[in-house]
């Protein structure tokens, strides 16, 4: 005789197996738990200073073996390669207006850096101080793929691009690296006007030529730059007028050309904000008048701590990467032009339960067919 299956029997499956393995959409992939694997080598990590002053990169690694420095001085248009290994998981920010002793220890006081500082150390052993732009990278796991995105979440101090390296990978170089470079210029000092096109008379930008070009957004005016920040954000906001009292709407007030931004959760450690405890979830933690802000001049940036759909690459593993500071241009637009199945390329990952990209999917076709074996045993 048939047995019949209910919708109570395919959703209690369906539940068991979420309670046993977590949802797999929606984890960011600095937060994924690595798998131990052996190296298969490394990895090339460029770092180029296009601002128009020093800046101290700083390095922090989470997994994997590091670079072999955590933090130097980077002269204005000089770049410096580093290598990491092929499963590594970490950081790089830039930190300003620094000055270090001999010892590589903060000239005066505990802070060697205006923003991005660690510890006043140049070689860094900790995160940066916020509010920092990070380039973010978690290389080789899920179908050996690495992962990679420009963050706001810890707030903005530079304008910050990421280039994807071919490093003489086939397959690498059949992508069309529009879809695989974002930038971020969030400073009206880096940021060019909105008829923007870097590809005139045959040249490259940020990897990309004229045959294949990046999508810029070409919206923003120097106004809307400037004062993008919500002003209670701002790390220095400006001075209030001789009478003390500051004009409605803030707009009016002339802001500074490096106006760093803190991000809502790093201002005011609210759980709302940061999505901690009962906002700690896929549809419980939403953007915030900070992340809209960021969203709106940095729309291929990650925002807020549930922002990966949009703002997490993916590429096959074995090239490099450089990180650029000050790249220059405008910010680009590659999900919102290309759509967000652009930037996840290597194939549809399986078997894994920490996947960022078809990550419902998955689960779901897993919890049904563990559910129907489930339903199965508890029957007899």
């Amino acid at each position: 005789m048939a047995r019949k299956y209910s919708t109570e029997s395919w959703t209690f499956g369906i539940l068991f197996v979420s309670f046993l393995f977590g949802p797999a959409a929606g984890v960011h992939h600095m937060s994924m738990k690595l798998e131990p694997r052996q190296d298969g080598g490394s990895v090339p990590l460029s770092i180029a200073n296009w601002c128009s002053e020093t800046i101290y990169p700083g390095i922090l690694t989470q997994a994997g073996t590091g670079p072999s420095t955590t933090g130097f001085e980077l002269e204005k248009g000089n770049n410096k390669t580093l290598s990491v290994s092929s499963s590594w998981q970490g950081r790089v920010w830039g930190r300003t207006n620094c000055s270090f002793n001999d010892q590589g220890q903060a000239s005066t006081g505990v802070k060697a850096c205006s923003t991005g500082d660690c510890g006043g150390a140049l070689q860094c052993k900790i995160a940066g101080e916020v509010p920092v732009t990070l380039a973010e990278f978690t290389l080789n796991q899920a179908a050996s793929q690495d992962f990679y995105d420009i963050s706001l979440v810890d707030g903005y101090n530079i304008p910050l691009a990421i280039v994807m390296l071919a490093n003489g990978n086939s397959r690498l170089q059949n992508l069309s690296q529009s879809t695989t470079n974002p930038s971020c210029v969030g400073s009206i000092g880096n940021l060019s006007p909105t008829n923007f096109d870097p590809y005139k008379n045959g040249q490259q930008f940020l990897g990309t030529s004229g045959s294949d070009p990046l999508p810029f957004e070409n919206k923003n005016s120097q106004f809307t730059v400037s004062n993008w920040c919500p002003w209670d954000l701002q790390v220095s906001p400006p001075t209030a007028p001789g009478d003390g009292v500051y004009p409605y709407p803030d707009g009016n007030v002339q802001r500074p050309a490096f106006d760093p931004c803190y991000s809502a959760c790093a201002k005011y450690n609210t759980d709302a904000y940061c999505c901690k405890n009962s906002y700690d979830g896929v549809g419980k933690c939403h953007s915030n008048y900070y992340s809209t802000a960021a969203k709106s001049i940095c729309p291929d940036a990650y925002s807020f701590a549930y922002d990966d759909q949009d703002s997490t690459f993916i590429v096959p593993t074995g090239g490099g990467f450089e990180i650029i500071f000050c790249p220059g241009g405008r910010s680009t637009t590659i999900i919102k032009s290309k759509g967000s199945s652009a930037i996840s390329h290597g194939g549809s990952p399986s078997g894994s339960l920490q996947l960022l990209n078809d990550g419902i999917t998955y689960t779901l076709a897993l919890s049904c067919t563990v559910g129907f074996l489930l339903w199965e045993l508890l029957a007899f």
